[in-house]
């Protein structure tokens, strides 16, 4: 597989908001969820043949979850936003994962 410049943008943003989750440890519902963004961004890129016959599977699971990440943090989130503080890291981690989506969604006819 080739990367390009949205494949790129992809794992950048995948890595970020990953990042944001992870660096929320002592919760382990945010710990296990930036795991899954790392899982899931692995899948996308592995070169191995079972993963890249069902990418359009691997495809919607990655879009699927970051949808269903930004609705539960929708309803269940922490929407004060304090600069410096881990309320601030919720809006930052939504910020990545929109860019997420669209870079997922820039590949879709790729899939």
């Amino acid at each position: 597989m080739k990367l390009s410049l949205r494949h790129y943008g992809m794992i950048l943003s995948a890595l970020a908001t990953s990042f944001l989750h992870i660096t929320l440890y002592p919760d382990i519902m945010f710990t296990l969820n930036g795991a899954g963004y790392l899982g899931l961004l692995a899948a996308y890129f592995m070169p191995m043949p079972m993963l890249q016959q069902n990418h359009k599977m691997v495809w919607w699971a990655m879009f699927g979850y970051t949808t269903l990440t930004i609705v539960l943090w929708l309803i269940m989130g922490d929407k004060t936003f304090v600069a410096g503080t881990d309320s601030a890291t919720g809006y930052y981690a939504k910020v990545a994962e929109v860019f997420l989506m669209a870079f997922l969604w820039a590949d879709k006819s790729k899939s």
